[in-house]
């Protein structure tokens, strides 16, 4: 069961935790390389990595990002342990966030893996993975498709987590010093994402929608690509771009 007082900050654990239920813990996901054991622990390893962080500012002594590692204890968790383990930080996490709302300035600027973030990227942050990797579980049920075509999931996407989620597709893409890919992904009524990987490194960025596009879909599919995700019905992106922009943009939308 989920502690009371969470859902006013994170609303999204309940479907999660339900999902998560309805599976082994042995089962595998979208996210090839885990299982749905393995994403529980990411979630709870990051829940309390967000919350430390958060915590840190407010005790006005900030941290670093710890590194993966820190999801290690929780892998070698028996499942009650992580099921504990995982209502405990959300828990905690909610506490910090509803704390951190109150008592400091929502443009407090916030170190997090390398980065500068703003306070309300914590819980936000949390929000959006927790539904991300729901979607690794379930694929495109209803709930998946609403949560992930919601305005603000493509805005974090972009502008909290766009550059970091380019980086893998860049190196692979290695381009060189006169390269660069570029790619539109339209939503109708929505403004275009803008990816882009040269030799100095990879942007996207919100921008009106302007000449053609590279990718069009709904706006739950765009947040999957970006996310180096794929829907598991491929007629809900369309692309006259052809075959090598196509391999390219792709590409680089390897996500994490």
């Amino acid at each position: 069961m989920i502690p009371s007082g969470v859902d006013a900050t994170l609303p999204e654990p309940p479907p999660f935790v339900h999902a998560v239920q309805a599976r082994r813990p042995d089962d595998g996901t979208w996210c090839e390389a885990w299982t749905v054991r393995d994403v529980l622990a990411h979630r709870t390893g990051n829940a309390e990595e967000l919350a430390r962080m958060l915590q840190a500012v407010l005790d006005g002594a900030p941290v670093e990002t710890r590194s993966f590692a820190r999801e290690d204890p929780f892998r070698r968790m028996s499942d009650p342990e992580l099921w504990s383990a995982f209502l405990d930080r959300c828990e905690r996490l909610a506490e910090v966030a509803a704390a951190a709302a109150q008592d400091l300035s929502p443009d407090t600027e916030v170190m997090w893996t390398g980065r500068s973030v703003k306070v309300p990227f914590f819980a936000e942050h949390m929000r959006e993975e927790l539904i991300l990797h729901r979607w690794d579980l379930t694929g495109d049920d209803r709930t998946a498709v609403e949560a992930l075509a919601e305005p603000w999931m493509t805005e974090h996407s972009v502008v909290s987590v766009g550059r970091p989620l380019l980086e893998r597709g860049r190196a692979a893409l290695d381009p060189g010093p006169k390269e660069r890919v570029e790619g539109r992904l339209r939503t109708l009524g929505m403004d275009d994402v803008v990816v882009s990987a040269d030799a100095d490194g990879g942007t996207v960025r919100l921008a009106a929608p302007e000449g053609p596009a590279t990718i069009e879909s709904d706006a739950a599919v765009r947040v999957l690509l970006l996310w180096g995700r794929r829907p598991a019905d491929p007629s809900r992106w369309h692309s006259s771009a052809g075959p090598e922009t196509l391999r390219q943009v792709r590409k680089l939308l390897s996500g994490y």
